[in-house]
Order: structure tokens, then sequence, then C-alpha cells
């Protein structure tokens, strides 16, 4: 389920640090937090769909991953991040 274009942009636009930031920690983040919660809600409905649960579980290890890289940085960014997703971190 990849994300369309008009969705990409939306998401750079909210979580870029400046104008030309299209592959920050940040961004990347985020863009995985959407495609997560669009996976999950497919998950509900199929259940038995193990070739999608792998792959949310890819995405899951990758944004925790992203995650760690933002929190030894700066771990003010990193909770003011993961307030804004909505994710427990």
């Amino acid at each position: 389920m990849p994300l369309t274009q008009q969705r990409k942009l939306e998401i750079m636009g909210d979580y870029q640090t400046h104008e030309t930031d299209t592959g920050s920690a940040d961004v990347q983040v985020a863009m995985l937090t959407d495609r997560i919660s669009k996976l999950s809600a497919h998950l509900k409905i199929n259940q038995k769909d193990f070739a999608s649960r792998r792959g949310l579980m890819m995405m899951i290890g990758r944004r925790k991953r992203l995650l760690a890289y933002i929190q030894k940085g700066s771990v003010e960014r990193y909770k003011a991040l993961i307030a804004r997703l909505g994710i427990r971190g």
C-alpha cells in the first residue's frame, strides 16, 4: 500500500526540518507511521494475510531503529516527534 505523491508531499511539509528536506529521519518516521497505520487497518480485515503482516513487522522495526537514532542525537526532538505522531516510545 504505497503512499500517494500528494500524501508524501503533505507529510514532508509537516515534518521537514528545512525547505529542501525530503529524507531526514523525522520525515522517514512520519511516512512509516502513516504506512503502518494503513497496513494495520488492512490486517484487521484480512487476518490471514501473513505476507503483509511480515511487511508490517519490518516497517515497525525500521521505524524503531530510526527513532533510536533520533533519540541518541536529541532526546527533546525524539519526545516531540513521538508526541506529535501519537505513538508510544
